[in-house]
């Protein structure tokens, strides 16, 4: 046969004319409903880009409120891996930065002081709650330092003299 020429239709057998027809039997509903009734009726949007709705915090539940309680849990990983990415961007980028502009890195600075402060942040909200933890214990670790700043200062900034206790010369 040259190029240029057809060949003829291949015939199917009765075998796969009847699974054919089978095919077309279950397919062709399915295919109507689906085209016709779900995909109009659909939403469209990225999965990559899903924006959960904001949920209450752990201070607006109440204590026997167990879906408020996972839900607020459920919440403070999603914003807690958030915050992680963001911190991992900003070191990624203050690092690529450093190797681009080696001997002149102080153009770095700006990115180097940004991720101090967002490392520093993290630490404060997440930072020294251990491998296991949830929402009650960062917001009890909020808790504690509130009530430690109000006492004695802002963390690292040294403690408050007491004013009302007593001195140690005075018995």
């Amino acid at each position: 046969m040259a190029d240029n020429e057809v060949t003829p239709a291949i015939r199917k057998n009765i075998a796969e004319r009847g699974h054919d027809r089978m095919y077309s039997w279950f397919d062709r509903p399915t295919t109507w409903f689906r085209k016709t009734i779900v995909e109009p009726n659909q939403q469209k949007y990225p999965w990559y880009h899903r924006q959960f709705r904001r949920v209450p915090t752990i201070d607006q539940c109440y204590t026997d409120d167990k879906a408020c309680l996972y839900e607020a849990d459920q919440q403070y990983m999603r914003d807690r891996a958030v915050d992680s990415e963001i911190i991992n961007i900003l070191r990624y980028r203050m690092d690529d930065c450093v190797r681009e502009e080696y001997p002149d890195y102080e153009k770095c600075f700006p990115l180097k002081e940004a991720y101090e402060q967002a490392a520093e942040n993290w630490f404060i909200k997440y930072g020294d709650l251990g491998g296991v933890h949830n929402v009650v214990s960062a917001y009890m670790k909020q808790k504690h330092r509130m009530l430690w700043e109000r006492r004695h200062g802002k963390v690292g900034t040294g403690m408050k003299k007491n004013e009302f206790a007593a001195d140690p010369d005075d018995h």
